[in-house]
């Protein structure tokens, strides 16, 4: 019987985000918990022992100079993920960066030049666009269950504005980069991206970022999406599509748990429920480790033309806001 080939993966920053990416490779088959990195040697040593990796780094820049790291997933602050990314992608490291990708489209397009220059994988962890159930809600869509879909609404919003890394406008902080960015691919992934343009208005927090926003997305067939997203309360986190036979109601656009199906008279006449999982995390790692596999430098799910789509769909939020962040610059 062939063994499973387990790719040694490694993680750059050790926070909470980190905590969950590991607890969800320790119970992959075919991945290695290799290697961990913070610009602190303890707290990267702690991370190791508690989670199984093999080897603790206290710098980024040795973690990419070990020759033996095939895929590496960036945990760090949105402010640091354009350095992350251009260090590992010019030691020739393919990467999984968490979302937000970079803090603007210009920092996109250059990421992304350097990893066609160089052949190397690089994906965003936006781990809703990996999940099965995002072809579940599609095939309901295209059954025509709910009729010509005409407006979709989508809201995520959590308690979480006494975090520094989101109050901080030098870590490019506020709700837009953090739980924003799911409306806006909730959108895109139901709807698609061919819109005519977007209004948008938000509330800032003293600090000068974003504390909750509003989108809407205006389409080109007159289809509409409406967005909000906030770090100032817990929301029900529902998505609704409403469409001229019926409407369905998706629990959590964070992290797809169900789908209802509603019929004019709102009578439910279906429910999918999502399938078990590690943590959602598996899909976007398997989707790296598949593109791996067959040598391309982008994955399906999320194709480097989506990534850079969806930072200009928040740059002109931001532009309409007058909200910019010291790390601008590319």
């Amino acid at each position: 019987m062939q063994s499973v080939k387990q790719w040694k993966m490694a993680i750059l920053g050790a926070g909470n985000i980190a905590r969950t990416m590991a607890r969800t490779m320790m119970a992959m088959p075919n991945v290695e918990c290799y290697a961990v990195a913070s610009r602190e040697l303890k707290k990267a040593q702690e991370f190791a022992v508690q989670f199984g990796f093999e080897k603790a780094y206290g710098s980024y820049e040795e973690l990419v100079s070990d020759a033996a790291v095939e895929l590496i997933y960036i945990a760090t602050p949105h402010s640091h993920h354009y350095a992350c990314a251009k260090l590992c992608l010019l030691n020739d490291k393919p990467i999984l960066c968490e979302k937000a990708f970079m803090v603007n489209a210009a920092q996109t397009r250059e990421i992304l030049r350097i990893s066609k220059e160089r052949n190397v994988l690089t994906a965003e962890a936006i781990w809703t666009r990996y999940m099965p159930m995002v072809k579940t809600i599609r095939g309901i869509l295209a059954d025509g269950l709910i009729g010509k879909p005409s407006v979709l609404t989508g809201n995520l919003g959590y308690q979480i504005a006494d975090k520094e890394r989101l109050v901080n406008p030098a870590l490019a902080g506020g709700a837009l980069l953090d739980v924003g960015v799911y409306a806006l691919n909730f959108a895109s992934m139901f709807f698609g991206d061919e819109i005519e343009n977007i209004v948008s208005s938000c509330v800032r927090t003293d600090t000068g970022v974003d504390a909750s926003n509003a989108t809407t997305l205006h389409y080109r067939d007159g289809r509409m999406a409406v967005l909000t997203s906030t770090m100032c309360g817990i929301s029900d986190r529902k998505g609704i599509i409403y469409g001229s036979k019926g409407f369905l109601i998706i629990e959590n656009i964070n992290n797809f748990e169900s789908v209802s199906v509603y019929d004019a008279d709102r009578n439910r006449i279906l429910i999918k429920e999502r399938p078990e999982q590690i943590t959602g995390f598996e899909y976007e790692v398997q989707a790296c480790i598949s593109a791996l596999e067959k040598g391309s430098i982008e994955v399906d799910d999320m194709p480097h033309d989506e990534i850079i789509r969806m930072m200009e769909w928040m740059d002109e939020c931001r532009t309409q806001w007058d909200i910019r962040y010291p790390c601008e610059g590319v």
